[in-house]
This record gives structure tokens, sequence and C-alpha cells, in this order.
């Protein structure tokens, strides 16, 4: 694509020299023609061909035409060669810290054998430097059957490297003999509130630690220095750029997150726009923090409280009504009592602060909503904006009650087309209603906002699109979509992308669109996606990714 063009620029400047118009004028930073652009605000598609950009916001909006009176003599003028362009891509939920650092550490998502999965993690040991911890990982028991690790695969084969490896759900982790070791964790040590040490039949940890019980691993694992952690960042951010991501909402699990994007921001490093989410059991700290720095500005954000229910599907630790088909010994449970939850959910609330709580299984999700209707009735504040982070399981009730209580559902496409493959084994086919049912609560009214949960699942929107649009799981076996009636259309995958994404951060006045005064967040696509065959959608290629009219990421090509 040629993205400087100066015979364009040349004719536009005729043009607008003919027009009284042009008299008058502002002259744009930058113009952009000849593309297929959806503004965020059509209802059936492109709706634009050319818009400009001054001082990182949107000047004008039209046609190629149209922009020639906002060309001087120092515009940078980008023929788009007939490209797609939509408003910047935003997550509503990553681990930044914990995505950007697997991009460094062993990768298991794809090991589909034990013995793959031995391998890799052997590998890693073997490169290890001394005193480093092997972590990362994201493997799928699912892949090989079902059958949960068990530290004696790579007890002999790590040795003294301490290994804690999540599952690709971050509810659950391997870890090795060191690692427990240093843990403190042995055949005396009870199960804390919340969480499961698996053991064998003779009750020895099998190093699989469940939800709560793996943050007696986080206390053993040594922190990251500031300087690491700005570098790891730093990989992050550049890798979501080329993804097509404009800005993210980061549930973090602590405060150190925040104060390095802080810190990146001082220095003139921050690259991506971040929604900074803190514990919501630490509402008091985050009110004060608040008191003494404010909120941020539209580059750097905080203010937001994430807080639990259950745990997840795969680990058979998400909260339903009836126990699991394959694990009839339990239903899940909660991670906390639910009148301590509903306290710092009022809290936060009380003091102006922005509440999102992950709610999985069919019972969490209708807890936590009545959860929020209490809260709505009894705090002095209309526009709450709640929202369920995954919604994944919902009764009839549920589906209907987001639209009744303006709940957002923050949903995770990607998590349908990759739990497809195994979710009815865990759930039994009578159950399968109601899951990721993202059809049915939009037509029932209810707000959906899309996103990642990377490192869970992969960061790219355009799969997100991809998943939502077809339903096709990845093992190939669902060609017509898995649970079909909750496809959804390419503009309603668009939207939850941006338009809704922009609502759900209380930024739907200067994001979500191209628009003239929004801020000049876009991404260009080498395919029109309203177009093409909704299964060819995940080929789609990001060719440029521009936050604030700064480009982050443009393609070689």
């Amino acid at each position: 694509m040629t993205f400087k063009t100066v015979f364009a620029a040349f004719c536009l400047l005729l043009l607008g020299a003919c027009g009284q118009e042009g008299q008058n004028a502002e002259t744009a930073d930058r113009v952009f023609t000849h593309g297929q652009i959806w503004t965020g605000g059509a209802a059936k598609g492109v709706d634009a061909e050319a818009f400009a950009v001054k001082d990182g916001k949107v000047l004008a909006v039209g046609s190629s035409a149209d922009m020639a009176a906002h060309i001087g003599a120092d515009t940078d003028v980008i023929d788009l060669e007939g490209a797609f362009v939509v408003p910047g891509l935003i997550d509503n939920h990553v681990h930044f810290f914990e995505g950007s650092f697997t991009l460094t550490q062993v990768q298991l998502r794809d090991a589909a054998t034990p013995e793959e999965f031995t391998r890799r993690i052997a590998e890693a040991a073997a490169k290890a430097p001394e005193g480093a911890w092997v972590l990362g990982g994201n493997w799928d028991h699912e892949l090989w059957g079902g059958e949960l690790p068990d530290r004696t695969w790579i007890d002999e084969l790590t040795g003294d490297v301490p290994v804690s490896v999540n599952r690709l759900d971050g509810h659950m982790v391997l870890a090795n003999s060191k690692a427990l070791e240093l843990a403190g964790i042995d055949e005396t040590t009870p199960d804390p509130e919340g969480g499961v040490i698996v053991r064998d039949a003779d009750g020895r940890p099998t190093g699989v630690l469940k939800d709560a019980a793996m943050f007696m691993m986080d206390k053993a694992v040594p922190a990251p220095s500031d300087d690491r952690m700005d570098e790891v960042y730093r990989m992050g951010m550049a890798y979501a750029a080329k993804m097509g991501v404009t800005q993210v909402r980061d549930m973090a699990y602590n405060y150190r997150s925040l104060e390095a994007y802080r810190r990146l921001k001082s220095k003139d490093e921050l690259a991506l726009r971040i929604y900074a989410y803190t514990p919501l059991d630490q509402w008091q700290r985050m009110a004060a923090y608040v008191d003494e720095n404010g909120r941020g500005d539209d580059m750097l954000r905080w203010g937001g409280l994430k807080g639990f229910v259950d745990g997840a599907l795969g680990s058979t630790t998400a909260w339903m009504y009836q126990p699991y088909a394959d694990a009839p010994e339990t239903s899940g449970f909660p991670l906390l009592p639910m009148d301590e939850l509903q306290e710092s959910v009022l809290g936060g609330t009380q003091v102006g602060l922005h509440v999102a709580v992950h709610g999985i299984g069919f019972k969490a999700n209708d807890m936590l909503l009545d959860i929020f209707e209490n809260v709505a009735e009894r705090v002095d504040r209309k526009d709450l904006r709640f929202s369920i982070e995954h919604a994944q399981h919902l009764t009839e009730s549920a589906i209907k009650r987001f639209a009744e209580l303006d709940v957002t559902a923050s949903m995770h496409p990607f998590h349908l087309i990759d739990d497809g493959r195994w979710a009815e084994k865990r759930l039994g086919k009578d159950r399968l209603k109601g899951t990721y049912a993202i059809g049915s609560v939009m037509r029932a009214g209810g707000r959906v906002s899309f996103g990642s949960d990377w490192p869970v699942a992969p960061l790219d929107p355009i799969m997100g699109i991809y998943a939502a649009v077809t339903r096709r799981t990845t093992d190939g076996a669902n060609p017509d979509g898995w649970i079909p009636d909750e496809k959804i259309s390419v503009l309603d995958a668009l939207r939850a992308y941006t338009v809704n994404n922009a609502y759900a951060s209380y930024q739907e006045d200067r994001l979500g669109l191209i628009k003239p005064g929004y801020l000049a967040d876009f991404v260009v696509l080498d395919a029109n996606l309203f177009d093409v065959d909704p299964v060819t959608i995940k080929d789609t290629k990001v060719l440029r990714t521009v936050i604030g009219g700064i480009d982050r990421y443009q393609a070689e090509d």
C-alpha cells in the first residue's frame, strides 16, 4: 500500500483551490483518502471514503473530494487504495502484564500430548538462568483427553528449577516439587477458602492448584523489577498495536501495573490507551488513590475495580446449580461469601468507582445480577455501568436482566470456539442452552462488549469477530457453528469492539467512532469485513493501527 501519495495530494489541492469552502477550512495534519470506511455510526456498512486528522482528533469525514479543503502544504496525504477502515478496536478485558510476559515464556497452548507438554517445560528449564522460574504456559489438558498433569511428569526433567505454569483459563497451575517446596505446600497444607490443592488417592499434592490455592504459589514467585516490568509492557504494547488494538481494560491484580503505566507515561513511552482496574476488595485504597491523583486522562485512566464470583469451566470451578457431568462430585463454588462481595460492590460504588465482576457459571451470574440490582437500589447514583466479565453461562432470566438492569455483558468470543470443543462433556447437552449466549443477550436488548481475556485467549480482535460471527470451533468439528442460534452479524461484532466498549468505559463521547471531534483512533485492514465470506475473516491482516493520530503499527508491505 502507498501511504504517501504526492499525486493524490496535488489533485486534491487543485480541487480545494476551486471551492470557497477551502478558503476557510481548517488545515489537517493528515488526510486519509480512497478508503472503505465504517465510521461506527452506520447501521449497514461502509459510510465514508475519507477523513482528516488534526491534533490527534478527527477533523472531518466524507468523500475524498471533501477532504481537499483540509489539505495544506504540510499535510500528510495517505491514499488508502480501497483498504477497509474501522474505529480503534478496544479490548474490554486483558491481563496485560501476564499476557506481555508470556511473549517471553514457555508456550504450551498447542501442546497436544503429555509428552510434548513435558518436553517444552524441560527445554525451558534447561535454558533458565540461575534462580529463575519457568512460568507462563497456558496449557490445555483437554487437548490430550482431559487428564490433569502431575508434577511427576516434570520433576525429574526440571530438578531444582522451580516451575509454575498456568492453564489457559488462568484458574489452575501445575507446579513442580521445587516450586511447591518454595511455596510451603505439602501433604499437611489445607485447602484455602475458594481454592483446591488437587491430591492423589494417597493425599499427595499432584502439583495442580486451583483458584485461591494459586495465590499460595504466587507469593513464592519473585516479583519482577521495575525495569523488567517496563520492558515487558513495551513489548506488549507493540504486540497489541500489531493486532489492531488501540485500548485495553487491564484487569490487573495489583497496583504495580498501574504504577508501571504511570512511569511509562511520564517518559512518553505509553503507546496504548489503558483503562487500569485494581482489586475490588481494595476499593478503599483506590478511593484514596483517586483523591490523591485524580483519574488520569484518555491515554491512561484508573478507577475501575475488578472482583470475582467463581472460577472457570475448564477447571470445574465455575459455580453451577447442578454438578458437572464429568465431575459429579462438584458443582463449582463461589470464591468468597456473596454478602462479602456485595459489601465490596456497594463500597466501591458509593465512592464513585467503576465495578466489574467476573462471573462464569449459571449460578454465579444469577447471584451477581442480584447483587448489582441490590446495590443500584441502595446508592444515589444512576449511571453505574456495571459489567459482568465473561457472562459465560446464563439462565433465561439472566439473559433478560442485562437490559433491564443496564449491566454490560463483557464477553470474550474466542473462548466459545475454544471451549466448544469440550464444553458439552462438562455440562451435558441439556445445559448448553445459555452458554456463550451472545446473540440472545443482544436480541433481548442487552449491551455486549467484546475482548480477549489475553493471555487466556489470543489478543486478536479479528479472531474474536470471526468467532462471534461463525462460531466454528477450533477443532473443525462445527463448520456450521457451535450453538448456531447464537451467531451474530459482522456489524454487531464490530460494534461490540468499538462503540459498545467505549460506552462501557464512559468514553462514548470521544471514542468508538470516526467522527469529527473524536480521538483519532482507527485501524486499517486489508479486507472489507462486510463483504468477505465470514469463514475468511480470520485471514484478515492489520495494515495500520493509529492511536491519537499517531501510527503505532504499520505493516512492512
